[in-house]
């Protein structure tokens, strides 16, 4: 496994629309807040969705898995952290959802996306150079 030092935080405040019967976040918007924190990782990096749409590059999630741990709750600030763990064949992200205040783990998980060549519609088998580059592996 490939380490990098690419790595986003964001921050976000559970909303009641987020909740269920429980008093709990719904166990679906987990991927939601994954996504925010992979947005802010794309974008600190300069290859978020449109960019990577203009290089001729699809990324669709092949794989996602998240692991509770902890509920989150109405009103609580959660720091959503995402970091880039792999890039050569795929790029893999790895997610940790923490109460900000006490620093608890709430939840963990990893998405996996592949380049897609927009023009042929193939499946690449390597990441392509943009990503590399981005990522400031080569």
């Amino acid at each position: 496994m490939n380490q990098s030092s690419h790595k986003a935080a964001v921050d976000i405040l559970v909303p009641f629309h987020d909740i269920d019967i429980m008093e709990i976040v719904w166990h679906g918007h987990y991927a939601k807040y994954f996504e925010v924190a992979r947005c802010a990782l794309l974008e600190s990096i300069e290859y978020n969705y449109p960019q990577m749409r203009d290089s001729g590059y699809a990324w669709p999630i092949i794989d996602l898995r998240i692991r509770y741990i902890k509920p989150a709750l109405f009103g609580q600030t959660i720091i959503v952290t995402a970091a880039v763990t792999e890039w050569e064949n795929r790029l893999k992200i790895d997610y940790l959802i923490a109460d900000k205040k006490t620093g608890a783990r709430l939840a963990k998980g990893h998405s996996i996306q592949v380049a897609v060549d927009m023009a042929s519609t193939s499946m690449c088998l390597e990441s392509p150079k943009v990503l590399l580059e981005k990522l400031g592996v080569i």
